[in-house]
């Protein structure tokens, strides 16, 4: 029924950095969901949108992401929000890929910004570099241009596999995302923990996949 499983990054293969916005939120005397909030603003042409499209450096991102947490009464520097996206790896969500990979076409569409390419001496990076080399086809928002929730980026990735999207099963830990892949006719799967997300696609697949 399927043929190729398309996976979203943070939030699926790492923990969700919502976990670690909402630490700084308590260290720094934050109101709660601040910065989600922030984001959630203008969502399609604010600091963040533009910077995981690669319009703006990260110097300019980091004034214009303060000057947009001003509007809701609080100084945030876009560098520290960018310091917290780095979560702890899942090491059963690779496992699943693996597994995946030996029947589907896979590929990984992720949001990301120019700067979080971690240094190669360290270990996220040695993991996330042996994730990606299990990908048919990565695409990268900072890379393209195109950020999802954009349809076009979801399309891309159809062309790069060569299947249509109604044969294709997409994880995704925001729901805002996933929208516009199931109005696609992909099958998708909220990310809401490894195990459930696992559970869901041994279900979709038939496969055993832990």
């Amino acid at each position: 029924m399927y043929e190729a499983v398309i996976w979203d990054f943070g939030g699926v293969f790492t923990s969700s950095p919502f976990e670690a916005f909402a630490r700084y939120e308590r260290d720094n005397a934050l109101p709660e969901n601040i910065i989600r909030q922030i984001n959630g603003l203008n969502h399609l042409t604010n600091a963040w949108a533009r910077f995981e499209r690669a319009e703006l450096t990260i110097e300019e991102f980091d004034r214009a992401f303060a000057e947009e947490a001003l509007v809701h009464g609080h100084y945030i520097p876009g560098k520290e929000v960018i310091a917290l996206l780095a979560g702890d790896f899942r090491p059963e969500m690779h496992e699943a890929l693996r597994r995946i990979n030996r029947r589907y076409k896979t590929g990984c569409i992720t949001n990301n910004v120019p700067s979080m390419q971690a240094s190669a001496e360290s270990p996220s990076a040695f993991y996330k570099h042996d994730i990606m080399r299990l990908f048919d086809h990565v695409i990268e928002s900072s890379r393209v241009g195109v950020r999802k929730p954009d349809p076009r980026i979801y399309e891309m990735m159809c062309e790069a596999l060569g299947v249509a999207p109604a044969a294709c099963i997409y994880l995704d830990d925001l729901g805002v995302n996933l929208k516009p892949a199931r109005a696609m006719g992909m099958h998708t799967i909220k990310v809401d923990s490894a195990a459930q997300a696992i559970a869901e696609l041994e279900s979709a697949t038939g496969m055993k996949l832990s």
